[in-house]
């Protein structure tokens, strides 16, 4: 793709599935994952002042914001920043919060936001509603026709470690390629790289 974006007019590369996918995967996974979440929630509230989740005001489809929930790994008062935007992210991050923030666990309680409709399991990883640079490309590539993902394809080909014009010629890669044995391949590679702790900044 020789390093350029490229302008998608429509989503026409989703599958008509993947909703249905959505529900199915989501719902198996929080069976499986709510007394793990319940604990995880129950330590970040012994370990640190401030409630168990985080709401973050995030882009969604269409660009459309809505609020997405993360265990808190940060202090109450943290600015309302991307990681990498934050001068000495360490000294926010709780001590637990590193832990989960390494480990991916903090993201567990978006699955209630892929149940919803307002995320899937896999897209574009959900701007914040502050990240102008990276909404606008994105809009301009037609990536904002996808709902927001878990995980996504820029997120296991490098996440912190990328740039913005990268990422979203990673998002506009997957709006073209997008369907079932795509999506499947990039949660068995999310778990690979999560395991490995690949791609982490912060």
């Amino acid at each position: 793709m020789n390093g350029e974006i490229p302008v998608a007019g429509s989503a026409s590369g989703k599958y008509p599935t993947k909703r249905l996918a959505d529900i199915v995967l989501a719902s198996l996974i929080l069976v499986l994952v709510v007394i793990p979440g319940l604990l995880i929630g129950l330590l970040v509230r012994l370990t640190s002042k401030g409630p168990a989740l985080y709401w973050s005001e995030r882009v969604g489809r269409y660009n459309r914001n809505f609020l997405m929930p993360k265990f808190r790994t940060m202090q109450v008062g943290t600015p309302a920043l991307a990681t990498h935007l934050i001068q000495c992210p360490d000294t926010y991050l709780t001590g637990f919060g590193r832990f989960l923030r390494r480990s991916s666990l903090d993201e567990l309680p978006q699955l209630w936001s892929v149940l919803k409709g307002d995320m899937s399991l896999v897209g574009p990883r959900p701007a914040l509603f502050n990240q102008k640079d990276l909404i606008a490309l994105r809009t301009e590539a037609g990536v904002d026709s996808l709902l927001p993902g878990l995980t996504g394809w820029a997120q296991i080909n490098g996440r912190d470690e990328l740039r913005i014009p990268e990422k979203v010629r990673l998002d506009a890669e997957y709006l073209q390629r997008c369907s079932l044995l795509f999506d499947v391949k990039i949660l068995f590679m999310t778990i690979s790289r999560v395991a490995r702790r690949r791609g982490v900044a912060h």
